[in-house]
């Protein structure tokens, strides 16, 4: 029996009553449909080859889930089409592919064969009449809306629609728009499915109508979209047209160009393997947008902070501890403290390569050489240095970076410094460290927490970069004024190196070996222009400064260098020779007077020592009494602390008074004043107890104290004599201002091991327990005691009778 016979006799709906069934994954086939089909599992090959040598038959149905890949009867719907095979051709990669025209609905009534491939039992659907106005109206309601439709779709072939138009059964018409519209396979399978061909008219109609409504709101949105296009979007769609061209030439354009330089950048730098995928799936991005985006500057800049970082740049350090300690004398003198730690550092790297860097805080008043010195040490290591400064700092992003996000976005200045490094192992320094500020963009501080602490910054994440950069081989050095203001938590992260302040001796051999070399270089004088005697140096160091550095002495060094430059420039000398003299010629009177032993103290009166940021300093405490009723004064810029040392200085003096040698009503009916001369500065701590009791007990005697020995000292209600603190500071202060003596609580004399051997040498040092301990060194000669007061109050005795 040929082909057409039987599909003349399934158009009658004779056919066997069991056919094979070929499921397909998203394809509805309809009676009088031809659909070529490409047949790929080895199961559905198998039944095309049987259909083939038996009678080209088979049932096609639809699978429930296209994602099945061996279906069973669950899997699939319950109506198909029986088709018939009109053509099969085999293909090298093993597929099969044919064509089939579809014959008529059939039901899947009983399965009687599951593999290799299903059978089931057939029943063929009727098709209904067409008869009636209803059927009528619906067709062309059909037909209209599928204009419509046309109208929108203009890819739609004329044939096709030709074909609609011309087709008269109602039933083989709606078979035919369902094929061609772009619905769902369940509703094609439903269209199949419905043998009422009234309900499957309806069926269709209800989403033709569904559909146009979809065209229509696509059309509209298209045309508003086509309305609004500016003229930065129409050069865009022209630009990618320009690119389609000169590809077509070959011609490579700036975009292509950059992305490939980009790319071999990327490759040539070596990057981790984190900021490698970071990198290729920024450039990636990069590569899809247009230059004129917005975000392609972004994008762009954002590449090139990430590949241009050292992120695998090491400087090779120079390991000659020998070397280093000649080049750190070269550059500072003294300073032994943090020039041991530096070599102990070498030392140890020598035998550990793989060391992580130190966290350093140089303490010290300004002008003694904290950064220079960190410059030193970079030389000393042979590595590259940094220096940023960190006072007024308030934005937590200056440390972090921002995040892309924001516009104008930068990494933090700890990344842009590594780059200017081109080394992720320089000396890092954060000068002035004590002098962060909180604002409400963030702590700084609390983000250097990170930065500052060897077993977290291995993985430092910058807010821009968000990826991790290594710190560990960083040498961060900090400095500081002072270490109140530095957060307990910053400051655990840091190994503290006290730098004091220098003597005249230390001044005096800086000025000739550092300082003036410096200033006559840049002053352009010669050696035998301008030669500095050791009697002006001593002298500019004496009476013109009084600080803890030697800053202000560089300061008048340059301004002796500027004035004879002056002479030298107008021919009025060759050059000149300073002395003494010279000084006070061209610099003025002095402006300090150095020696206190020249001062004589009166009643009242006594030398005390102070810290201060900048140093040590040497300040008197005046004390007075007038007619009043117990009232004590202070004045002096006094903070609480020292006020109560005040008050309990005097109620000390008062409750001992007896065993003092004092009458016990001087209180009675006077007010007793305490001044600290220069009130604009202010001034706290409990250091200054001994000095004012000691001023109290030389106003009450009347007699003046030694004025040549200065002292320090927290002291309790019991007289007891407390440690205090900047020992170092503060003898350094007396020695230079020419004080011998100096009266000290017991418990600092281990404190001293840190003062200058010079200092230590022509100083003299008195240690104090209790405040009884301070009277014979500051009234030397007299006794202060209960038996001086027996004796006294004997002799009121006998003046009376």
């Amino acid at each position: 029996m040929s082909a057409e016979e039987k599909m003349q006799e399934a158009g009658g709906f004779e056919l066997p009553s069991a056919l094979p069934v070929l499921p397909l994954p998203s394809t509805v086939v309809f009676p009088h449909m031809v659909a070529p089909l490409k047949v790929l599992r080895p199961s559905s090959i198998k039944l095309v080859d049987d259909s083939i040598v038996k009678d080209k038959l088979l049932v096609i149905v639809s699978q429930k889930d296209r994602r099945v890949e061996e279906p069973t009867p669950t899997d699939i719907y319950g109506v198909g089409t029986a088709s018939i095979i009109l053509k099969m051709l085999k293909f090298p990669d093993g597929s099969t592919r044919i064509i089939c025209q579809g014959l008529a609905r059939v039901k899947l009534n009983h399965f009687t064969q599951v593999r290799p491939y299903m059978v089931t039992e057939v029943e063929v659907l009727p098709e209904a009449e067409a008869a009636g106005e209803e059927i009528t109206v619906l067709v062309r309601s059909i037909l209209a809306t599928f204009e419509q439709i046309a109208e929108h779709m203009p890819e739609m072939p004329e044939e096709l629609r030709a074909i609609v138009s011309d087709t008269e059964e109602p039933g083989r018409l709606a078979d035919l728009i369902s094929i061609h519209l772009n619905i769902p396979v369940a509703e094609r399978q439903q269209v199949l499915e419905t043998t009422d061909l009234d309900q499957r008219l309806k069926l269709l109609a209800a989403t033709l109508n569904r559909e146009l409504r979809y065209l229509e709101l696509g059309s509209k949105i298209e045309s508003q979209v086509q309305s609004e296009l500016s003229a930065q979007q129409r050069e865009f769609f022209l630009r990618r047209q320009l690119d389609a061209i000169r590809k077509e030439l070959g011609e490579a354009d700036d975009r292509t160009v950059e992305v490939l330089e980009l790319r071999q950048r990327i490759d040539e730098a070596h990057l981790p393997e984190s900021a490698h995928e970071v990198a290729l799936k920024e450039l990636d991005r990069l590569e899809k947008m247009h230059p004129s985006a917005s975000e392609y500057t972004v994008s762009r800049t954002y590449l090139d902070w990430l590949i241009s970082l050292p992120w695998n740049v090491v400087t090779e350090d120079r390991l000659d501890v020998g070397e280093a300690h000649r080049v750190l004398d070269e550059d500072h003198y003294d300073l032994d403290d943090p020039k041991q730690r530096i070599l102990e550092y070498l030392a140890v790297r020598r035998l550990k390569r793989d060391m992580k860097g130190p966290i350093l805080c140089f303490v010290g008043p300004p002008g003694v050489g904290k950064t220079s010195l960190g410059r030193s040490i970079a030389r000393a290591l042979g590595r590259r240095f940094i220096r940023i400064s960190l006072g007024g700092v308030r934005d937590e992003a200056e440390i972090r970076g921002h995040r892309r996000t924001y516009v104008g976005a930068l990494p933090g200045r700890i990344v842009q410094s590594l780059r200017t490094a081109t080394s992720r192992n320089p000396v890092f320094m954060l000068d002035e460290v004590d002098k962060l500020g909180l604002g409400f963009q963030g702590d700084p501080a609390a983000a250097l927490l990170e930065v500052l602490d060897p077993e977290q910054n291995s993985t430092f994440s910058d807010h821009y970069l968000e990826v991790p950069f290594d710190l560990s081989q960083v040498m961060f050095i900090t400095t500081a004024n002072v270490l109140d203001t530095i957060p307990p938590a910053l400051l655990d992260r840091m190994e503290v190196l006290r730098l004091p302040g220098y003597t005249d001796e230390e001044k005096l051999h800086i000025a000739r070996t550092f300082l003036v070399p410096k200033q006559l270089d840049e002053h352009g004088l010669r050696r035998n222009q301008c030669r500095f005697r050791v009697a002006a140096l001593r002298e500019l160091i004496r009476h013109y400064t009084r600080e803890a550095g030697v800053r202000n002495l560089e300061r008048e060094i340059a301004s002796i260098c500027r004035k004879v430059a002056r002479n030298v420039a107008e021919g009025k000398t060759g050059g000149r020779s300073i002395g003494k003299r010279e000084v006070a010629e061209l610099l003025g009177p002095a402006r300090f007077r150095h020696e206190l032993v020249e001062k004589k103290l009166e009643p009242g009166v006594a030398t005390g020592l102070a810290w201060t940021p900048a140093g040590g300093e040497v300040l008197f405490i005046e004390s007075t009494r007038m007619a009043g009723q117990k009232g004590l004064i202070l004045t002096g810029s006094l903070g609480e602390v020292m006020k109560e040392s005040a008050q309990a200085a005097l109620s000390y003096v008062r409750s001992r008074a007896d065993r003092l040698g004092l009458d016990p009503d001087f209180y009675d009916n006077f007010d007793i004043h305490i001044h600290v001369p220069a009130g604009q500065t202010p001034k706290d701590g409990p250091s200054a107890g001994i000095t004012i009791a000691a001023s109290l007990m030389s106003l009450l005697t009347g007699r003046a104290l030694e004025p040549r020995v200065a002292m320090t000292g927290e002291i309790t209600l019991r007289g007891k004599v407390l440690p205090v603190g900047g020992i170092k500071e503060k003898v350094l202060a007396a020695y230079r201002a020419g004080v011998h003596t100096i009266v000290l609580p017991a418990e600092n004399e281990k404190d001293l091991r840190e003062v200058h051997e010079e200092a230590r040498r022509k100083l003299t040092f008195k240690f104090a327990e209790s405040i009884d301990d301070i009277w014979p060194i500051i009234f030397p000669g007299r006794k202060v005691g209960r038996r001086r007061t027996k004796a006294k109050r004997s002799r009121r005795a006998a003046t009376a009778s």
